[in-house]
């Protein structure tokens, strides 16, 4: 008999890897003799990395980086299992975290980083990305990442525009004379899991610049800026990227991916699923376990759970979802393939003590899960 084990992180509290090994825990604890395969998933933001590395047997790579602000730091990549695919999280080098809650403010900070990680893949021989665009403090439309690759953004004095959002209300022409020769060879898929468009009312600017400290004067200022990039990378490149869906994810970060990597879009999960060999590892499976900290509206709309949902579905094995919270009237959206979820408080307990002993809460509930699963089983 076969489990396999293949939750996102539940964040702020565990990693995908720890969760599947405290899963792990209880499922050994009920059936010792059954084989089980872990397979941490992400979908497509923060810990991706760690998923797409761990499940591939690839590794990590340290590198010099500039952060939001521009103050140096060391950021990781992963290069997958392949060894010829890299997997850039924009986050490592361009994320919130990254920046004091007192200073967040998209008028400053740049995607540069990223840009610095993307060239130190090229430069160690790599040509194929996964390039994940969650949790970035940015909303400057990519430049940041298009000046590290080479890209001149100019003023009307013909010098370079700063960084960060704000910088771009002053670019007048776009100069490609010194862009990386090596991206016109690269292959690079972007994992997203929302459709904003760059602009407007459900844009970039107006939807993520808030939770990115931008305040209510910013935002249309923001969004201006952004139009004008795309309006000049129009005239650059031929092509009007700006209403792709997608595009006003991480702060419009994809649109320069899109212009000078030919980069393609697509959704977060599946990109991970298909990395990661989900499909395959669910050949003879009995059963799957997969879950994240907080089942909410959001997991039914292209998030992890519901991917392995889907695809285990598919392949017709039934789905057990473990989660620290459930909000009400999400389970029916997760699809057919979901025959439970359980949560892991045992009792009345607060938020905090429940990611305290979020270890310990999960062995307990794997193992009751699979000693009635075991039940159920054999009375069929």
């Amino acid at each position: 008999m076969k489990v396999v084990i293949a939750p996102d992180s539940f964040k702020e509290c565990l990693s995908a890897s720890a969760v599947a090994q405290a899963m792990e825990k209880g499922v050994k604890r009920a059936v010792p003799e059954w084989d089980v395969e872990l397979v941490p998933m992400a979908d497509g933001g923060e810990g991706t990395v760690d998923a797409l590395v761990e499940a591939t047997g690839g590794r990590l790579v340290s590198a010099k980086a500039s952060g939001p602000l521009g103050e140096p730091l060391q950021a990781r990549y992963g290069v997958l299992g392949d060894g010829s695919t890299a997997v850039v999280e924009i986050a490592a080098a361009s994320g919130l975290p990254l920046v004091p809650p007192g200073k967040r403010n998209p008028m400053l900070t740049s995607s540069y980083g990223t840009g610095e990680l993307l060239l130190h893949a090229l430069d160690s021989g790599i040509r194929r990305f996964i390039v994940a665009v969650g949790g970035s403090a940015t909303v400057d439309g990519g430049a940041g990442i298009a000046q590290a690759l080479g890209v001149g953004l100019l003023d009307a004095d013909g010098r370079p525009v700063c960084r960060g959002g704000a910088g771009l209300r002053d670019l007048v022409r776009i100069d490609l004379d010194g862009v990386d020769e090596r991206l016109a060879h690269c292959e690079v898929v972007v994992a997203c899991d929302v459709d904003n468009p760059l602009c407007g009312p459900t844009g970039a600017a107006a939807v993520y610049g808030p939770q990115k400290g931008a305040t209510e004067e910013m935002v249309p200022i923001l969004d201006e800026a952004l139009r004008g990039y795309a309006g000049r990378l129009r005239e650059a490149a031929g092509r009007d990227f700006s209403t792709v869906p997608g595009v006003g994810a991480a702060g419009g970060a994809p649109l320069s991916l899109l212009a000078f990597m030919n980069a393609e879009l697509k959704s977060g999960i599946r990109v991970v699923i298909d990395a990661v060999g989900l499909k395959q590892k669910l050949g003879g499976a009995q059963l799957v376990l997969t879950g994240e900290g907080k089942l909410d509206g959001q997991s039914c709309c292209g998030k992890a759970v519901w991917g392995v949902s889907v695809t285990a579905f598919e392949a017709g094995v039934p789905v057990v979802v473990i989660t620290g919270s459930v909000e009400e009237g999400v389970v029916e959206g997760l699809g057919a393939g979901v025959a439970a979820v359980f949560s892991i408080a045992g009792g009345p307990m607060s938020r905090e003590q429940s990611m305290l002993d979020a270890e310990s809460l999960l062995e307990r509930c794997c193992e009751q899960v699979l000693r009635l699963y075991v039940v159920g089983f054999r009375a069929s």
